[in-house]
C-alpha cells in the first residue's frame, strides 16, 4: 500500500513536466510563419528580426520574461521613421527561438546577446532597449561591455524589485516543490494575465493571442522557470554601480501604475547610479511597451 501511494506521488510530481513534453515542437514547420530570420548559434536556432534601412545608427531591443520580441513591433517602427535600424531576436525558449534545457542565469543571456551580435557582423556602438527581465539582462550587458553602448535605455526593468507573492517565492527558491507549483499553475496565470490587454487599445496587433500563443510550445514553461530562478532571483545592484562608474548614459522609463515592477524601484535604481535619468509615464503600467509607444518615444526623445 506503501509503495502504491508512493508511485501515486510520483506520478502527480511528474505529470506537469510530462504535460510539457506533449505540446508542440519548436521545429521548421513552426517556423513557417515567422517573420525575419534565423541564425544558428552555441545553443541553437536564434530567430531575429531587422526593422529599417540597413544604413542608420543601431538599436537593439530586448524582451522580457514571457512576451517575445514581437512586443518591440510598433517601437522599432517609429525608431525607423527617425532614421535609426532595429534589431530584435527572440530569447531561447520564446518565440521561434529553439529551447535548450540548460540554465538562464546571467552569463546565459550576455552570451547571447554577444553571439548575435557577432554572428551579424555588428561591431560598432549602439543604443540597447531592455524591457523588464530584458533591462535585467541590457544592465548586465551594459555593464560587461560599456564601451560598446551608445545609450542604455531601460523599460520598466528587472533585477531591483517586485511585487513578489508567495507563490512567486516559492517558485523562485524552494526546490522540489517551487517548480512543481509553477509547471502545474503558471499556463492558467499567464493567460488570465493576458487576457486583461483584450480591454486596452495596443499599438502591437495580436497582443493576447501571440503572447498566449507560447502556451503552445514545448520549452516555453521550463524556459520561464529557469529564468526565474537563475537570473530574476539576482539583483543589479553591482551592475548599475558598474554603469555609474563607467559613466554610460542610462534613461529609465517605469510606469506609474506598474504593479509588475513598481515605481517604488525607481528610487532604489536612483540610489545605485545617481548619474541615471528617469522618467515616469502617467498612466502606463507593465505594458507600457505597447500601450503606451508614443509617450515612451517621447520620453526617450527629450532625453537625447
Amino acid at each position: 500500500m506503501i509503495w502504491l501511494l508512493l508511485l501515486i506521488a510520483i506520478f502527480f510530481m511528474i505529470l506537469p513536466f510530462l504535460a510539457d513534453y506533449t505540446r508542440l515542437k519548436m521545429n521548421d514547420k513552426a517556423r513557417g510563419d515567422a517573420p525575419g530570420r534565423f541564425v544558428m548559434l552555441r545553443n541553437g536556432v536564434t530567430h531575429y528580426r531587422r526593422f529599417g534601412l540597413e544604413t542608420g545608427p543601431l538599436v537593439v531591443c530586448v524582451h522580457g520574461l514571457t512576451t517575445p520580441s514581437f512586443i518591440f513591433e510598433a517601437i522599432a517602427e517609429a525608431y525607423v521613421k527617425n532614421g535609426y535600424r532595429v534589431l530584435v531576436y527572440d530569447h531561447y525558449g520564446r518565440g521561434y527561438s529553439d529551447r535548450p534545457a540548460v540554465l538562464q542565469n546571467r552569463a546565459f543571456f550576455v552570451h547571447h546577446l554577444e553571439e548575435l551580435l557577432d554572428a551579424l557582423g555588428e561591431d560598432g556602438n549602439f543604443d540597447l532597449i531592455g524591457y523588464s527581465m530584458g533591462g535585467w539582462i541590457a544592465t548586465a550587458y551594459g555593464a560587461d561591455h560599456p564601451e560598446r553602448l551608445n545609450r542604455l535605455i531601460l523599460l520598466a526593468p528587472a533585477g531591483i524589485s517586485a511585487n513578489l507573492g508567495w507563490s512567486d517565492l516559492l517558485v523562485r527558491y524552494v526546490p522540489l516543490i517551487g517548480p512543481w507549483v509553477f509547471m502545474s499553475t503558471y499556463a492558467a496565470q499567464h493567460r488570465k494575465r493576458t487576457e486583461k490587454d483584450r480591454a486596452r487599445h495596443s499599438y502591437v496587433e495580436y497582443v493576447v493571442e501571440r503572447q498566449q500563443r507560447e502556451l503552445n510550445y514545448r520549452g516555453f514553461l521550463p524556459s520561464v522557470l529557469s529564468s526565474m530562478r537563475g537570473a530574476l532571483s539576482a539583483s543589479t545592484e553591482r551592475d548599475h554601480r558598474t554603469l555609474e562608474e563607467a559613466k554610460t548614459d542610462v534613461l529609465a522609463i517605469w510606469g506609474q501604475d506598474d504593479i509588475v515592477i513598481p515605481i517604488s524601484c525607481k528610487n532604489v535604481m536612483a540610489g545605485w547610479n545617481k548619474e541615471a535619468r528617469h522618467v515616469v509615464i502617467d498612466g502606463a503600467d507593465h505594458g507600457l511597451t505597447y500601450t503606451h509607444v508614443f509617450a515612451v518615444m517621447d520620453a526617450i526623445d527629450q532625453a537625447v
